[in-house]
């Protein structure tokens, strides 16, 4: 797994819109990524509609914030089309399949999909915050935000 410090692996992946985002384009905001395992399940639709809710706060502390898994941008349109995401971003890390993930030493090989996460990337492309959840627990955005706003 990168550890906090590392220079954060370069992607390119298409969100919810078939629209892409890339690492290289954000030089200069923060970015947050937040990892859930797989889209139609309760406690990644509650991450999601979590991240989306705070959404203008990520922006006024210059993050760009992503919510990513291995799930087509297919079925995350429908996904956030049913949690009437308004803002933000769902990137699909699905082909090369976990990608991301792999990258970053969050994905679970034997499950076939990601941990759930939340990192953060400064402005230079250094990871700055990463912590890995239960499987099973909530993020506290609480927890995300307050760490940008002390930055």
């Amino acid at each position: 797994m990168l550890k906090i410090g590392d220079l954060a692996p370069q992607f390119v992946l298409k969100d919810q819109n078939e629209k892409e985002h890339s690492l290289s384009e954000l030089i200069g905001k923060k970015v947050l990524l937040s990892f859930h395992p797989l889209a139609w399940t309760g406690i990644c639709t509650d991450q999601m509609k979590m991240v989306d809710s705070h959404y203008d706060e990520f922006t006024a502390l210059n993050t760009t914030a992503f919510g990513v898994s291995i799930d087509t941008t297919f079925s995350k349109k429908a996904w956030a089309e049913s949690m009437e995401i308004k803002k933000l971003s769902l990137l699909s890390d699905f082909w090369p399949h976990g990608k991301l993930a792999c990258d970053l030493g969050i994905f679970r090989e034997k499950n076939g999909f990601s941990e759930r996460a939340n990192i953060i990337i400064d402005e230079t492309g250094k990871i700055i915050f990463l912590k890995v959840y239960p499987i099973k627990l909530l993020p506290d955005i609480n927890e995300v935000l307050g760490f940008l706003k002390q930055r």
